[in-house]
């Protein structure tokens, strides 16, 4: 059972990562990958949970 990356899903992996090093501190950057790739994992296409964490730092920062 093994799961393909698709076009733009390292990309979109890279902006979430940018968005929460710059949206929140440079130390979340990992952090929200992580999570990320935790949601995945448990079935949840990365697209959406992309969505969700950016909705989430964007929040934060308003």
């Amino acid at each position: 059972m093994g799961t393909r990356l698709e076009p733009g899903d390292v990309a979109a992996v890279l902006d979430l990562a940018r968005d929460a090093a710059h949206g929140i501190a440079r130390p979340a950057a990992p952090l929200t990958t992580f999570i990320a790739g935790i949601a995945v994992g448990r079935g949840q296409p990365l697209s959406e949970a992309v969505a969700a964490l950016v909705a989430a730092i964007e929040k934060r920062g308003s």
